[in-house]
C-alpha cells in the first residue's frame, strides 16, 4: 500500500494538468495505480478519502471561483449531467465545432474546478466536453430528472456567493454555451424616398426556463449592464426568452469580457 502523501500528491498533480504517465514517473508509482486511485472502484476509507478530497462540498477543498462560474453558466445553458454505474455522473457541456477555441476553454475551466480526466467525445456539428466524477452533484444541485425549464433551477446560497464575486464568467458561460453575438441590421427610409442601412452588434442570450433566464439577468444587473427581453415566435425556439443587449454602453461592456465566439 502506498503513503497517503503519495496518493495525495497524483490528485495534485493532476490538478496542475499533467498526464497520467508523467505522473506516474514523477511519484515512482505505476500509471495503473494513478488511475485506480482515481477512477477505481475499492471502497476502503483510504481510497474514498482520497476520492473526495478534491470536492469542496465533502471535504475542505477550495473552488476555483471563475472557473466554476463560467462552469455553472454553461451547464444551464446547454449542459446536463447523466448517471453513470456506482453512482459515478458525466458532466456534459456542448459546444459548437465552428468554435474550437471556446472549446479548449471550457476544457481548461471543467479541469479548474475537478482535477479529473476530461474527455472530448465528437458529434455531428458539436462537440461535447465530458468528465466523469461521483460529485458533480454536490457542486451542481440543480441537477434532476427531466428538461430543466420543468424544474425549479435556485441557486444554492454557497453558489450565490461566487457568482456574485464573479458575474463576469458567469455570463461569459452562458453567452459561450447558449448565447451569441450578432450584427443587427435596420432598415431607415429617407424623406427622398431613398434608404439607409444601419448596423451595430448585439448579444443574445435564448432559454426556455425563465429562472436560468432570471439567474442571467440578475447578473447583468449585478454588473449594471442593460438589457431588454422579448418572446420568441420562430420554431425551433417558440416556446422560449431572449435577452436582448444592444445599446452601445451595454455591448462595450460584454465585449470587454465576453467578444465574439471564435
Amino acid at each position: 500500500m502506498y503513503a497517503r502523501e503519495i496518493v495525495d500528491e497524483t490528485f495534485r498533480l493532476k490538478a496542475l494538468g499533467l498526464t497520467d504517465k508523467a505522473i506516474a514517473t514523477q511519484c515512482g508509482v505505476s500509471i495503473q495505480a494513478v488511475r485506480h486511485w482515481r477512477y477505481g472502484n475499492r471502497r476502503s476509507p483510504e481510497k474514498e478519502a482520497a476520492r473526495t478530497r478534491y470536492c469542496p462540498r465533502c471535504s475542505g477543498a477550495s473552488i476555483n471561483g471563475e472557473a466554476y462560474s463560467y462552469l455553472l453558466g454553461a451547464y444551464l445553458g446547454d449542459g446536463h449531467i447523466t448517471e453513470g454505474r456506482r453512482g459515478v455522473h458525466a458532466l456534459w457541456i456542448f459546444y459548437d465545432n465552428r468554435y474550437p477555441q471556446l472549446i479548449a476553454y471550457c476544457r481548461a475551466a471543467m479541469e479548474a474546478v475537478f482535477p479529473l480526466g476530461v474527455f472530448m467525445v465528437k458529434r455531428n456539428g458539436c462537440t461535447a466536453i465530458k468528465a466523469v466524477s461521483k460529485h458533480w452533484l454536490c457542486v451542481f444541485p440543480q441537477h434532476g430528472p427531466g428538461k430543466k425549464h420543468d424544474r425549479t433551477i435556485a441557486l444554492e446560497p454557497w453558489q450565490q456567493a461566487i457568482v456574485d464575486k464573479h458575474s463576469e464568467a458567469l455570463i461569459r458561460g452562458f453567452i459561450h454555451s447558449d448565447g451569441c453575438r450578432v450584427t443587427n441590421r435596420i432598415r431607415k427610409r429617407l424623406p427622398d424616398g431613398g434608404e439607409k442601412w444601419y448596423e451595430y452588434p448585439r448579444y443574445h442570450f435564448t432559454n426556455v426556463s425563465t429562472d436560468i433566464i432570471g439567474i442571467f439577468t440578475a447578473a447583468l444587473d449585478r454588473l449594471g449592464i442593460a438589457w431588454t427581453i422579448h418572446a420568441n415566435r420562430r420554431p425551433p425556439h417558440q416556446d422560449a426568452l431572449t435577452v436582448s443587449i444592444s445599446t452601445k454602453a451595454a455591448v462595450a461592456r460584454m465585449d470587454s469580457f465576453v467578444g465574439p465566439k471564435y
